[in-house]
C-alpha cells in the first residue's frame, strides 16, 4: 500500500462510503441486530439505517471525516467527532475495504483521527465496537484503547 494517502472527506466520498460501511458492518451492527430480533422495521433495512451514521458523521463533524486512497479508488474511512469542553474525540465509523483488511489500514486510519485529537487539544479518546466484532476486539487494544465498560442494548416493537 505504498499509494495509499489519507485525505479530507469531499460531499462526493459520501456514497462510496456509505456502500464500504454496509460491507464492512455486516454481522458487527447494532442496527443488524435489532434486525435479527424484531424483524424489518418502518420499512427500511438494517443496511438503510447503518447507511445514514455516515450522512450523520458527514453533516455532524465533515472535518473530522477522513478517507483512505490507493491511486483513485477509496478504500477505508475513519469518522470522529469532538467534544471540546469535556476534551473527548470519538470515532464513530471505520471500515476498510475488504480485500485490504489484516493489512494496517485500519491502524492506519486510527493514529490518523489520534494525531487530528491532539491536534485539537483534546485529552483522550474513545472508541466502541460490538462484542461479536472480531476486528475491532483485536485493533483497538492494540492501538493503545484499554476497555472501560460494557453495555446492554434492548429493542422492543412499538
Amino acid at each position: 500500500m505504498t499509494d495509499l494517502a489519507i485525505r479530507p472527506y469531499r460531499p462526493a466520498d459520501l456514497d462510496t462510503l456509505r456502500r464500504m460501511t454496509v460491507d464492512a458492518f455486516d454481522g458487527v451492527t447494532l442496527e443488524q441486530n435489532v434486525e435479527s430480533a424484531l424483524g424489518l422495521l418502518a420499512d427500511h433495512d438494517w443496511r438503510w439505517r447503518k447507511a445514514r451514521h455516515l450522512d450523520e458523521d458527514a453533516a455532524l463533524h465533515p472535518a473530522g471525516l477522513f478517507v483512505a486512497e490507493a491511486g483513485d479508488r477509496i478504500v477505508g474511512y475513519i469518522s470522529t467527532r469532538i467534544d471540546r469542553e469535556a476534551g473527548k474525540g470519538r470515532i464513530p465509523n471505520l471500515a476498510v475495504a475488504a480485500e485490504l483488511r489484516g493489512r494496517g489500514l485500519g491502524r492506519r486510519l486510527i493514529e490518523h483521527a489520534l494525531d487530528y485529537f491532539r491536534t485539537e487539544g483534546l485529552a483522550y479518546a474513545m472508541i466502541e465496537t460490538m462484542a461479536q466484532n472480531e476486528i475491532g476486539q483485536h485493533l483497538y487494544p492494540a492501538c493503545g484503547f484499554v476497555e472501560v465498560a460494557r453495555q446492554v442494548h434492548f429493542a422492543r416493537r412499538l
